[in-house]
């Protein structure tokens, strides 16, 4: 972290503690502007790799503290146009891309919200929504009714296909957000919540739902992966996941044969899953 980013963190730390004193404060609202523009840029993250932290992954609390700032700030504000109108806070405006950006945007609906990093190289898909503080690298495609949520961190080379919805994590403060390194394809209608942390290479099957209360069953290493107090559930480096079940064993549900949803890691990526996911390379 320079010395610039120190002062920065300095200053949203010490207007976020104001509580609703800072609201209406010239300085508190320049320190949420610097803190939104060093975001857009990618300069600053609410969650960046780091080699010494646990799991490798270093959560910059204060950054979260900004963006909850900025909604204190923030005044209620009306945009658009007569046949389609938005009332938002005046903090957090849609972002405008240019060609210089390298962002492809297609049209048809789509949105992504001041404060969130999209590098160039990255694909838009319409309709699709990537939400404050989310940071989203190069060679990602965000597919049409995908949801990237606030704080999200996605790496290098994702494919988000279609309805994915990402969770952020914006509170608790200390909290880690939903992560997916690189090279992740993760499904249709997969579901990624609550700090889940997604390995490179990983695929994740349509339908998937990862959260911290679900286990996930690993097939191939005879393990159950379980989010525990603070440490998240890790999805490990190269893994298949696809939707299963486990029988319920005791009362009315063994009784009834009911069954409940889990994830199942059934194998682990190797020649055939990089062909099968080739086509993705044609779309970008």
């Amino acid at each position: 972290m320079t010395e610039k980013d120190f002062s920065l963190k300095a200053e949203i730390e010490r207007h976020f503690a104001l509580g609703p004193a800072a609201i209406g404060d010239v300085v508190a609202m320049d320190a949420f502007m610097a803190l939104r523009e060093a975001l857009e840029k990618g300069l600053v993250r609410a969650a960046e790799p780091d080699a010494e932290a646990p799991l490798g992954w270093r959560i910059n609390g204060w950054v979260k503290q900004g963006i909850l700032l900025g909604f204190r700030l923030g005044a209620l504000v009306g945009s658009g146009c007569e046949s389609l109108s938005f009332v938002d806070k005046h903090t957090f405006p849609a972002r405008r891309f240019a060609a210089e950006d390298g962002v492809r945007v297609v049209p048809g609906g789509s949105t992504v919200r001041a404060g969130a990093y999209v590098s160039p190289g990255v694909v838009c898909m319409p309709p699709m929504f990537v939400n404050s503080g989310a940071y989203v690298d190069e060679g990602t495609m965000v597919d049409s009714h995908a949801l990237v949520g606030s704080c999200a961190q996605i790496g290098k080379r994702v494919h988000l296909s279609a309805a994915a919805q990402v969770g952020g994590v914006l509170e608790p403060i200390n909290a880690a957000p939903v992560i997916i390194e690189e090279d992740v394809l993760v499904g249709g209608n997969c579901g990624i919540y609550e700090g889940t942390l997604v390995r490179r290479r990983a695929v994740l099957a349509a339908g998937t739902i990862l959260t911290r209360g679900t286990p996930v069953y690993d097939l191939v290493r005879g393990e159950v992966l379980r989010a525990e107090g603070d440490w998240p559930l890790v999805i490990p480096e190269g893994a298949v996941v696809v939707p299963g079940s486990r029988a319920v064993t005791h009362g009315k549900g063994l009784d009834w044969g009911v069954s409940l949803y889990t994830p199942v890691i059934v194998k682990y990526r190797d020649q055939k899953t990089e062909l099968s996911s080739a086509l993705e390379d044609l779309l970008r």
